[in-house]
């Protein structure tokens, strides 16, 4: 920490006053501070070859031999900036691991089957916060779910409102959470896009915004450009003209 603001960190306990010398676990912004001072040591090899979350960090390589010289900047710059890793908590050369929720393999990315336990014994939720953190969970995995925007509408729609005490759990609601609990369970693996082939973007206007909903033909419009924004790095240039599924009932 710099000298000037040690100050900030002033307790007084039993045997008097202390200050901390450097960043420890527990304030509101150690983890957005180390995030960047992470992000400015490895700026050069970030998102060419490494994927750095707060401490978690991430080595991908084509081959053995790149990943070797991989391995060896990545720790020669964590010497230069006096980090330090333990090596019983480092995993080496492995072609398939786990990393923040996922598991991660050749072209493929699945979810860690540890939360298929976690998701299956959630209770139902009672309170506000209860289910804030349920959705918040399962929002992390979206991507795995296909329609999750209408299969959690009616428990999103359910804290519109609302900001504590107890939920008014219905019949709806309850088909919604238990359904959203069999789906996470089944999700499908993800893989990377094949450009050799035609994609197909599959646009719906249900997980628009709920003024965005009310737009007549346009919605769907919106929709499909929205989807479109969202995946032009691999539409923009592709090899073949790409093709749109959507609910044209408007």
């Amino acid at each position: 920490m710099r000298e000037e603001d040690e100050w900030k960190t002033a307790f007084i306990a039993s045997r008097g006053h202390y200050e901390y010398l450097v960043m420890p676990y527990g304030l509101a912004n150690s983890p957005s501070v180390f995030q960047a001072f992470m992000g400015k040591i490895f700026c050069d090899m970030i998102d060419r070859f490494l994927i750095v979350y707060v401490d978690d960090i991430l080595i991908y390589s084509q081959s053995l031999a790149e990943h070797l010289r991989h391995i060896a900047a990545v720790l020669s710059r964590l010497r230069e900036h006096h980090l330090y890793v333990k090596a019983e908590k480092c995993e080496f050369h492995w072609t398939s691991l786990t990393f923040l929720g996922s598991a991660i393999s050749p072209g493929k990315i699945s979810k860690d089957p540890v939360k298929f336990t976690a998701v299956m014994d959630w209770p139902t939720p009672v309170t506000v916060k209860d289910l804030q953190r349920f959705l918040g969970f399962a929002n992390f995995y979206r991507w795995f779910i296909g329609n999750f925007g209408p299969i959690a509408s009616p428990l999103t729609n359910l804290l519109k409102g609302q900001f504590k005490g107890r939920l008014r759990w219905t019949l709806e609601v309850d088909e919604a959470f238990q359904r959203l609990k069999q789906v996470f369970t089944s999700a499908p693996v993800l893989h990377q896009p094949d450009p050799s082939l035609p994609f197909l973007v599959v646009a719906d206007a249900s997980e628009l915004l709920h003024a965005e909903r009310n737009y007549d033909v346009g919605r769907e419009l919106l929709a499909i450009k929205l989807a479109i924004e969202q995946w032009r790095h691999w539409l923009e240039g592709a090899q073949h003209p790409f093709m749109v599924l959507t609910n044209h009932k408007n």
